[in-house]
């Protein structure tokens, strides 16, 4: 099974399929942000008619970039299950940059509907765009850091066939969730053109695809956590991984939230990592770390 296993994986994520995907991706980037331009142009023109609609995404040009930034985190969530049987560290670095992406596609959607009265302090929105882009600053720092000290980790010899039994078993996880993903994209696609046609409002792509997404994935790291218990018993490496998920926990309550707390729950997430990791390279490195 394991044999399989590595050859379906090497297959589905090998560089050729990846290339294509990544070019599939970047076309219909391109298509979809051109049509969503071309809505709020029509719309403008009041060739069509949204007004029982949600126009957030259909008041401004800038809001357009919204549908590029959507296809491409497909693309992110599909290079995660291509890290996921990597390691630990790998995996959450990926995660982190998915939710950077999803930050910085909600401050393109938010920014055309900023209020520029005088005012324009006293207005909520703006406030909450201000913490948005402060906050992205600081997570993106967050994960320079974090991705900085997973290059402190120490390296391991692939050849042990315990590791390389450990890695089957990943890829055995991370095939699984890419074909429940695919069905759960599939779903979502026809959530969010069903919503449109039958009570003509837009749903959020966040909380139809996403917040799924992230629960999967916690479910996930826990399997492969628990799977860590056949071949390893160090301490600090399992704290290490429960660290991990407590992280993807907090991510994955940000969806479900709403106003400052999205950003606030992501960023003590993402601290809590690379906290977890700094303490374990001191573990695993006491030397190194202290002439740092």
């Amino acid at each position: 099974m394991r044999d399989t296993a590595n050859s379906l994986f090497n297959s589905v994520f090998a560089d050729t399929v990846r290339k294509k995907i990544e070019n599939l991706i970047l076309i219909l980037a391109g298509f979809g942000f051109i049509i969503h331009l071309l809505l709020i142009f029509l719309k403008e023109l009041t060739l069509i008619e949204v007004s029982d609609l949600n126009q957030e995404l259909l008041n401004d040009p800038i809001s357009a970039i919204y549908t590029p930034f959507s296809l491409i985190l497909v693309y992110e969530v599909y290079l995660l299950l291509f890290y996921l049987p990597r390691s630990f560290t790998s995996c959450i670095s990926k995660q982190f940059e998915i939710i950077s992406l999803i930050v910085i596609r909600k401050i393109f959607k938010d920014i055309p509907l900023m209020d520029l009265n005088e005012n324009w302090i006293s207005s909520d929105h703006n406030i909450e765009l201000i913490v948005d882009l402060s906050g992205f600053l600081l997570l993106f720092f967050l994960i320079y850091l974090f991705n900085k000290g997973t290059q402190k980790l120490p390296k391991k010899n692939i050849t042990d066939p315990s590791l390389i039994r450990f890695i089957s078993s990943k890829k055995i996880v991370s095939l699984s969730l890419l074909v429940v993903m695919s069905f759960m994209a599939l779903n979502t696609i026809y959530e969010w053109i069903f919503n449109i046609y039958s009570s003509q409002t837009i749903t959020q792509i966040d909380g139809l695809f996403f917040n799924k997404f992230f629960t999967l994935l916690i479910l996930a790291d826990v399997i492969i956590l628990l799977i860590s218990f056949r071949y390893t018993e160090e301490y600090s490496k399992l704290i290490r991984n429960t660290g991990f998920i407590i992280s993807t926990i907090l991510i994955r309550l940000s969806f479900s939230s709403s106003g400052y707390l999205t950003m606030i729950l992501i960023l003590t997430g993402v601290s809590f990592a690379y906290l977890i990791l700094k303490i374990y390279n001191n573990i695993e490195n006491p030397k190194t770390n202290l002439k740092v």
